[in-house]
Order: structure tokens, then C-alpha cells, then sequence
């Protein structure tokens, strides 16, 4: 019997912050972009869930973003506070949380003589799965969890939501359910009524080009979707309309995936005030970025890096990222200066962007740090 669970930590950027500044308990919290007094460019990463309540979620476009806080606040209802992402602030608190999942698996693995190691899969920096097959019950699984949720909130002060299900699928549907602070067990014979009445945007990979040509069939709840065979959702979806059909259905045989740490990296990134294809416009962030990177790398104890990534977005979003591995680890500022600028030079040409766009964002990233 599979038991897979999905942890999703709360509004976690924006959750970070207010506990990192008491003086904003309480208070509508964004995190993301600059919203220079509403002509910001750039979207936001999260929101927390009094920020939600005014409409504003990750992704919401800036400027938006601002707009809907000086609705409320002509309301007579507190403005959002913005905050810029520290990413780094982030990353460290994610690891430890991380660490206080893995010491919970081992620790009844061991008490159960599970000899296997545990397999935990992290997805991003706030979200991850963790198979508890081996405790047997839902039961027993449902009672790991909430041990896992009140370790995280006693040492971090950071609530977060847990589904669990037959599958990655089942799991990650139900860590949304009960949100904020929620866990939600879904077990096998439970499955079919419970995605019933959700809506198809539920299931993962359902975005809004595939919402809408559902709904041109009256398909919005995953019960409608249940009424189409496979073979007019693959004539709607193509290849992928099979693999919907199943998930309609709640099956999902994806392995939860252990995987070594991922390598550390410190990045950097900007949203430009105006696009541009200027050479003197752009050259400067990227320089810019590159000296900030030494000074981060050495915050964190870090003396040489030896890969470095571009990444740069164009005016219409398409986003492409270049990587370059060094023959031997550095900490040279001079160096990363001068790899950067020659892997930005093609983006100004015909070489990396043929249709001459303009440039959104540029950013830059170290890996291999040591």
C-alpha cells in the first residue's frame, strides 16, 4: 500500500518575513517586485493570506498588485506592505526545514526497523513529498504528520499544510485543501468522490489554455471531465490528454524521487525599468550582479565558485538561460566580471535573439560554490 505525502509550507516568503518582523503580524504582506508607487515592473512570489484577500496572489503583475492595495486602503483597510525577495534568507530556512522532515522519517524508520532510506522529494524551496509507506496505516502516516507540522511551527514559527493520498498526485491536491495550517488524508476508496466536485484547474498541468477548452464543453469540475473518453481528450489535449484521463481518476504511479541535496548556488536578478536592447543600459546590471555575487558568496562563506548561469527574459517573457563551467574553481570578481559580459554579448545580437528583443530581466548565478 503506497502512502505519499506532500508538505506546502503557507505563504512561505511572505510568512518568513512577518515572523522575521513582528511589527507586520497581522499586516497584507506581498513579496516580489519593487512597485515604485504603482509604476514597478515584475509580479509577485507570494502573498500572504491577508494580502489574498484583497486579490493579490503569487504571479499577480505588479503594478496590479498595487493597484488593489490602494483600493483597500481607500476602503479604510491597511495597505499592503512590499517587500523585495531575499532569497537567500529563504533557502537557508528551507534546508532546515527540510532537515527536521528527513529527522522525523529516519527516526521511525529506524523505530519500525526499516532498514531503507527515507525518500524524501523536494520539488521546490517551500514544498515537498515524502513517502510514509512504511508506517502501514493511513493512520499511523496521518499521525507522523502532524508530528512533523508541530516540529516545523515550534522551531521555526512557520505553519504548513499536509495532504496525504495513495499517490504524488492524490497528496499534492489535498495539501491545498485545508489551507492555511491543514492536513488532509485522502484514502484509497476516498479518491473518486473527493476530486469530484474540485475544479479541473486543480489537477496539475491544467492551466488556463486547458481550462478553457474544457469549458467551450461545459467540462469545469472533474466529474464533467470524467464524461469524455480518452480519445476526445487526447483530440482536444493531444498526447497529453491521456495522461488527464487518468488523472481524473486520481491515478498517478510517479515514484516519490530521493535525490542528493542540490548543489549550492547564490543568484541574483533584475526586472529592468524599461525593456531595452542597449548595450549601456544593460552591460551595467550584469556587471552590477556579478560584483554582488562575490560579496554574497563571501556573507555565506564561500571562497570560488566554478559554473556560472545567465539568464535573460525578453520583452514578450520567453526566458532562455546560458551556463559556463570553468576549467578550475574561483573567487576572482574579475573573472565572473569578464564570463558574464562575454555570455551576455550574443543576447545583444543576432546570435541569441535573432528577432532583436528587447530585454526584460537579466540575471546571474554561481553554482559549484566551495
Amino acid at each position: 500500500m503506497r502512502i505519499i505525502a506532500h508538505l506546502d509550507m503557507d505563504a512561505f516568503f511572505a510568512s518568513v518575513e512577518e515572523r522575521d518582523r513582528p511589527y507586520l503580524k497581522g499586516q497584507p504582506i506581498a513579496v516580489g517586485a519593487d512597485p515604485q508607487g504603482g509604476q514597478g515592473r515584475g509580479v509577485i512570489s507570494t502573498a500572504n493570506y491577508p494580502a489574498r484577500a484583497y486579490g493579490i496572489k503569487s504571479a499577480t503583475p505588479i503594478r496590479k498588485a498595487w493597484e488593489l492595495s490602494e483600493a483597500a486602503r481607500k476602503k479604510g483597510l491597511p495597505p499592503v506592505v512590499f517587500i523585495s525577495s531575499g532569497f537567500r534568507t529563504y533557502g537557508a530556512v528551507s534546508e532546515r526545514l527540510m532537515q527536521v522532515i528527513r529527522c522525523h522519517l529516519e527516526t521511525t524508520q529506524k523505530n519500525l526497523f526499516e532498514t531503507n532510506p527515507p525518500l524524501l522529494e523536494q520539488v521546490s524551496v517551500d514544498e515537498c513529498y515524502f513517502d510514509l509507506s512504511f508506517a502501514g496505516s493511513f493512520e499511523r502516516a496521518k499521525n507522523l504528520a502532524e508530528k512533523i507540522k508541530k516540529d516545523i511551527l515550534q522551531k521555526e514559527e512557520l505553519s504548513s499544510s499536509v495532504g496525504i493520498g495513495p499517490n504524488k498526485l492524490i497528496a499534492k491536491i489535498a495539501s491545498d485543501f485545508q489551507k492555511p495550517n491543514g492536513l488532509t488524508v485522502i484514502e484509497p476508496e476516498e479518491v473518486m468522490d473527493f476530486l469530484a466536485p474540485l475544479s479541473v484547474r486543480k489537477i496539475p498541468g491544467v492551466g488556463p489554455k486547458a481550462e478553457e477548452k474544457l469549458a467551450r464543453l461545459r467540462v469545469r469540475t472533474i466529474a464533467d471531465g470524467r464524461k469524455l473518453s480518452e480519445e476526445r481528450l487526447k483530440g482536444i489535449l493531444g498526447k497529453w490528454g491521456s495522461e488527464l484521463y487518468r488523472k481524473l481518476r486520481g491515478e498517478d504511479d510517479s515514484p516519490v524521487v530521493s535525490e542528493a541535496p542540490p548543489a549550492k548556488s547564490i543568484g541574483e536578478q533584475e526586472t529592468l525599468p524599461e525593456d531595452s536592447l542597449s548595450m549601456k543600459v544593460l552591460i551595467p546590471y550584469v556587471e552590477r550582479q556579478a560584483k554582488n555575487l562575490i560579496s554574497y558568496m563571501a556573507k555565506e562563506g564561500f571562497t570560488a565558485f566554478q559554473r556560472i548561469v545567465l539568464t535573460v527574459r525578453f520583452s514578450d517573457f520567453e526566458t532562455v538561460s546560458r551556463s559556463r563551467t570553468l576549467q578550475e574553481p574561483t573567487g576572482s570578481a574579475e573573472i565572473l566580471r569578464r564570463n558574464v559580459t562575454q555570455m551576455f554579448f550574443p543576447f545583444l545580437d543576432r546570435q541569441e535573439n535573432p528577432r532583436k528583443k528587447k530585454i526584460r530581466l537579466v540575471g546571474v548565478r554561481v553554482e559549484k560554490l566551495s
